[in-house]
């Protein structure tokens, strides 16, 4: 089998607080391949940002990674020391995120952003570094981008930006991109244009991504599995299809069952009662529980760890013990 591009083994993130130490991420743990897109959807709060964070090591306290490996190309990066880490980020871990504008500098050309990154992580000269940004622009279809490279990003429309801040992504040929709700800022049409954008580099670069959203629809058309996150914790995860037509999960049917869709008419859309737990009031047992209508016994007393259920994982007691023990 070919080596995942990204391994997250155990990963655990702590908030040091008066209150005592508020566990974020409580044990996860994911591959994604060369070539493939791993959606990352839930609810605000569910940790798929901080995820994403913890895996590029830009946690500040009094936020910590307090257990668990990161693991580049079968290489542990999470305990590098901070210089180690930033020749990583940008060269072989590219980030998008949700706001190009935070992404760019306003007071330099796009030009000068992209040269210099491309020669942070390179060993070109100016004038190849200029030619090789004039070809990443034309590659995430910026038109003429011999004139627009030395514009300045307020000049750029918002979907334009975000096709920029993908070049600089991909500026170093990374292994992993790590894109943190790319498209929510922008329109549904220049959203399926910057979806697309995402999956023919992949394919045709071998790039590995982690696609964090809360979005279903992003994640049915851009991913090839999909992992649904809830207070901290994988509740299920596998191929999107699988998750999206037969989730398992009671949290994962409510979210699949939350989408409208023209096939069939409905007068009503699932609902989920509540709400996502506080950190400080996460329950015993399964986070789900006081949500969860098929909750038994052992759902409010242990938390079930991922559990082998056809091509995918999930994390309920129902598919160790059955149906019939809730009953």
């Amino acid at each position: 089998m070919t080596q995942p591009v990204l391994s997250v083994r155990n990963l655990k993130v702590e908030f040091v607080t008066r209150r005592g130490i508020l566990r974020a991420i409580d044990d996860i743990s994911f591959d994604i391949a060369p070539g493939e897109v791993l959606g990352v959807v839930g609810e605000s709060g569910a940790g798929k940002s901080l995820t994403g964070t913890a895996i590029i090591g830009l946690i500040d306290p009094p936020g910590r990674i307090a257990g668990g490996e990161v693991l580049l190309q079968g290489s542990r990066i999470d305990n590098l020391p901070k210089e180690a880490m930033r020749r990583i980020r940008g060269k072989r871990i590219g980030m998008i995120f949700q706001d190009p504008l935070t992404s760019l500098n306003p007071l330099f050309r796009i030009s000068e952003q992209l040269v210099e990154t491309i020669q942070t992580h390179t060993d070109m000269n100016a004038q190849q570094a200029r030619e090789r940004a004039i070809g990443l622009l034309t590659e995430v279809g910026i038109p003429a981008p011999e004139k627009r490279i030395d514009g300045y990003p307020h000049e750029f429309s918002g979907g334009m930006r975000q096709r920029v801040v993908i070049a600089l992504a991909l500026a170093a040929e990374p292994e992993l991109i790590i894109a943190d709700e790319p498209t929510t800022a922008l329109d549904v049409s220049v959203q399926a244009q910057i979806i697309t954008l995402l999956k023919k580099l992949c394919r045709e670069r071998g790039t590995a991504v982690m696609l964090v959203t809360h979005d279903m629809g992003v994640i049915a058309e851009t991913a090839d599995r999909v992992a649904v996150m809830y207070a901290g914790r994988i509740a299920e995860i596998g191929p999107v299809r699988e998750v999206v037509q037969h989730a398992r999960h009671p949290y994962a049917k409510g979210l699949m069952g939350a989408i409208p869709t023209l096939e069939t008419a409905a007068d009503r859309l699932t609902q989920i009662p509540g709400s996502m737990p506080r950190l400080t009031a996460i329950p015993k047992g399964c986070a789900f529980n006081p949500r969860c209508s098929e909750a038994f016994a052992r759902c409010f007393v242990e938390r079930p760890d991922p559990i082998p259920v056809g091509v995918s994982q999930v994390a309920c007691w129902l598919y160790k013990y059955g149906k019939e023990a809730a009953a």
